[in-house]
């Protein structure tokens, strides 16, 4: 095949992608990589497509009309009553297999038809439609909660052509929604299905984001649910935490799953936990394994970790073997030695032991300083309160000498005034007897 003159091109249409007519991931949940999209007749090998409607609802559908088809067209489908509207995200061989592997399909005669692709008509009938769906699942879930239904109602999808509503809903018990069914069809004025879904399914028809920065599972790729249960995090050394084991739906992550079987095949490769290991100068006890490098660490405690010693699975299995023999290595190292022994440790190694003496000697110094200055702004604060007393002692002592000459002045004054009245008294008396 000459790949050089062959031309690869992105195709900008509804759906993304790498390579002629977008094999690679669109804007679809649970979109399949359609690897033989470019093999020539690849689409005249069936006339089944995969269409796909609101979230991860899908169908096939027989093109019995011959249409040519393409991944990301807009079609109108057979449905029951009426007409269906959806996109095809599937043509060729590969619709055969999904159908295989979903076993949505019972018998040949359950495959509905493809009408035709949709028109202007047909698509705003849908578009009334949609418009519709979330103030019904507002009304439905005060419907349901008015009849005392334990029942949680996540989503509603009208059909293409607005005659049929799917009314998806979550439950723990066993429900009676016959009384349901009547007073939806009385307000809504359509035909109702009910359609129960569980935790996972919601979870993959809402979508989100995955603590590990991806897009969730199950609305990319995931079709089947498989059980998961805490024995797969048991095999992969997982901490048993709920809040780190639970995904977006609250119940187990789908991906604990996904590496369990290794850990499985790599574990058998271990030696077991009851075994013990006798070598010449102790007894070891399996601590810890990292079971995907292959590696065993041991303790001489079994409940604590006290000389842990880290080999290989087949060193370990190798010691297994010599003490059923009866024998017993000279230590757990791989090449039979003897352990070396352990050497105290000098702190000191190297070290001023007199650098402790020189700290001491300078914080007492340090304290000196700091008391002698203490005692200095001690004594100038009391020197200065002193002067201040002095000074104050010494303007009373000017006030009282001041008041005091003032008195003295004053009486001096009073004196002199009486004895001039007297003198002029004994003028006056001495006139009078002249």
């Amino acid at each position: 095949m000459d790949y050089k003159n062959m031309k690869f091109k992105i195709w900008n249409g509804c759906d993304r992608g790498l390579c002629h007519r977008a094999c690679g991931r669109q804007d679809k949940q649970l979109n399949t990589y359609d690897w033989l999209e470019d093999i020539p007749g690849n689409t005249d090998t069936t006339d089944l497509v995969e269409v796909q409607f609101k979230n991860t609802r899908k169908g096939y559908y027989h093109n019995v009309n011959k249409i040519e088809l393409h991944k990301g067209d807009i079609v109108a489908v057979e449905a029951n009553p009426g007409h269906d509207i959806g996109v095809v995200t599937l043509t060729g061989k590969l619709v055969k297999l999904q159908i295989k592997q979903a076993g949505v399909i019972k018998s040949p005669d359950d495959i509905k038809r493809v009408y035709r692709i949709a028109k202007d008509v047909d698509m705003q009938k849908y578009k009334e439609a949609k418009a519709r769906e979330h103030a019904t699942m507002i009304e439905s879930r005060q419907i349901a909660k008015g009849l005392g239904l334990k029942m949680k109602i996540g989503d509603v999808e009208y059909q293409g052509d607005g005659n049929k509503a799917i009314f998806y809903y979550i439950a723990d018990e066993r429900v009676d929604f016959r009384q349901l069914i009547k007073d939806l069809a009385a307000t809504f004025h359509v035909r109702i299905e009910m359609k129960q879904i569980g935790a996972r399914q919601e979870a993959g028809r809402i979508g989100g984001t995955g603590p590990c920065g991806r897009e969730l599972c199950c609305a990319t790729w995931m079709k089947n649910f498989s059980s998961v249960s805490t024995t797969a995090a048991r095999f992969q050394d997982i901490s048993l935490n709920p809040t780190k084991l639970a995904g977006m739906c609250a119940k187990l992550k789908c991906c604990l799953n996904y590496e369990v079987d290794n850990y499985v095949e790599a574990s058998r490769k271990l030696p077991s936990k009851d075994i013990h290991l006798h070598t010449m100068d102790n007894e070891y006890f399996l601590f810890k394994t990292d079971i995907l490098n292959g590696q065993c660490t041991y303790s001489t405690d079994k409940n604590l970790a006290i000389n842990l010693e880290t080999i290989s699975a087949d060193r370990a299995k190798e010691i297994i073997e010599m003490n059923k023999q009866g024998e017993k290595p000279l230590s757990l190292l791989n090449n039979g030695k003897a352990k070396p022994a352990k050497k105290p440790i000098d702190l000191l190694a190297g070290a001023d032991i007199s650098r402790f003496d020189k700290d001491k000697t300078a914080r007492k110094n340090n304290g000196r300083n700091r008391n002698g200055n203490q005692r200095r702004n001690g004594n100038g604060s009391r020197n200065e309160e002193r002067r201040q007393n002095q000074n104050a002692r010494s303007d009373q002592d000017d006030n009282r000498q001041q008041h005091q000459l003032r008195n003295n002045r004053h009486n001096n004054n009073r004196r002199n005034n009486r004895q001039g009245n007297n003198n002029q008294r004994e003028q006056r008396n001495q006139q009078n007897e002249n």
